[in-house]
């Protein structure tokens, strides 16, 4: 059976999706790697709101998907950017979710990191904004999960100048119990981060974070660094001290940044990882026995859905993450908390479906045909 998609033109073509899933079963932790994925919000579909309201969320659903998750081996980021934080996600809502994550995440036995920032405030004084940070720090330290001390809105407004990081962070390290995962994330992801760590100069910016790292790097596990450079991030990883880890947040060069080189490799920690869990956990494992080929063989065919789900404008990649896992049956509905189902247009979730599909992403093909096709038919689609 074939399906009528529409194309970048307004066209629309004939696809035949395949009949069969890529064969993929749940396996024991990950060994020559740390891999995250950091984890989507399913909205409840059913609540009163309207775009400025706090997130109605499925709770149960939700934590279905990170049982679903851990079960193939790997750790769960939770209250990321992916999670839609400071797009929908409230700290209050946030807050909520750490703790039912992490409380999950015990029950399991599931490694889980959960974001600390300062969404509870939008604007303030550098104390104001440190004092945000400490409120959220202390929250996810008391449920037992590992910080992210995740990249502020906050902090880069109020912030003049490299000193200001150096100081706040410094502050925030000393004030940790056990060693966090710093985060930068790139304004095309979010670009009220423009000029991170003190200027717009990449360069200049590496050198304050690889300070704020030195001053203290018994409390940095390690960095996760969301830039969309592979040759950069390659550069900051070998300048990073002994012990400290390098996590890719890279969605278009991950492959070749997990895999490495002579000297050295990055670990994960992922958006695209939530669509792709199942087989970038085969993947890894097929990496822990040393078979790089082997590896990349997997996951090399995944970028080209990955590049399609966060082309610019990228903050908007969550609308075709939660498409895909309604289509894989993760949750019975496309509906996002904020209403972000409709921040992609429709030839853009069709290629994602089509991508998707190719790789056999989704458990039931005909189940994902026919929820496409649903899809399709509210935009006037007819087969």
């Amino acid at each position: 059976m074939t399906i009528r998609l529409p194309d970048a033109h307004g066209d629309l073509r004939t696809y035949e999706p395949r009949s069969e899933p890529l064969a993929l079963t749940p396996g024991a932790g990950l060994s020559s790697r740390t891999v995250f994925a950091a984890a989507h919000v399913v909205a409840d579909p059913f609540a009163d709101v309207t775009p400025d309201s706090p997130a109605a969320i499925d709770w149960d659903a939700t934590l279905a998907f990170r049982r679903h998750l851990w079960s193939h081996g790997l750790g769960v980021a939770e209250a990321m950017d992916t999670a839609q934080r400071g797009m929908g996600l409230d700290w209050a809502g946030a807050a909520e979710l750490i703790r039912r994550s992490a409380a999950e995440a015990k029950a399991v036995g599931g490694r889980i990191a959960c974001g600390v920032g300062t969404d509870q405030i939008t604007s303030g004084t550098l104390a104001e904004v440190r004092a945000a940070y400490e409120e959220q720090l202390a929250l996810v330290e008391r449920s037992g999960a590992q910080p992210v001390l995740m990249a502020s809105r906050a902090l880069a407004a109020a912030a003049t100048g490299p000193e200001d990081y150096l100081e706040v962070y410094g502050h925030l390290l000393r004030q940790s119990a056990e060693p966090v995962i710093l985060h930068w994330l790139g304004p095309m992801f979010d670009p009220a981060l423009t000029g991170y760590w003190g200027s717009e100069d990449l360069d200049a910016a590496t050198g304050t974070l690889l300070d704020v790292i030195a001053a203290d790097p018994g409390k940095v596990d390690g960095i996760k660094v969301s830039l969309l450079d592979a040759r950069r991030e390659t550069d900051l990883r070998r300048r990073l001290p002994e012990g400290v880890r390098c996590y890719t947040g890279d969605d278009f060069h991950y492959p070749e940044l997990i895999a490495g080189d002579e000297r050295g490799f990055s670990h994960a920690l992922l958006g695209v990882f939530d669509p792709l869990g199942p087989l970038a956990a085969e993947a890894v494992r097929v990496l822990d026995t040393g078979d790089v080929t082997g590896f990349r063989g997997l996951l090399d065919p995944t970028v080209e859905l990955s590049r399609h789900l966060f082309q610019a404008p990228t903050r908007f990649y969550k609308t075709g993450v939660v498409l895909l896992a309604w289509l894989a049956g993760h949750q019975s509905h496309f509906t996002m908390v904020g209403g972000l189902q409709s921040a992609r247009s429709l030839p853009h979730l069709a290629r994602a479906y089509e991508l998707a599909d190719g790789l056999g992403l989704f458990p039931d093909p005909k189940r994902a045909q026919e929820r496409m096709r649903n899809l399709l038919a509210l935009y006037g689609v007819t087969q």
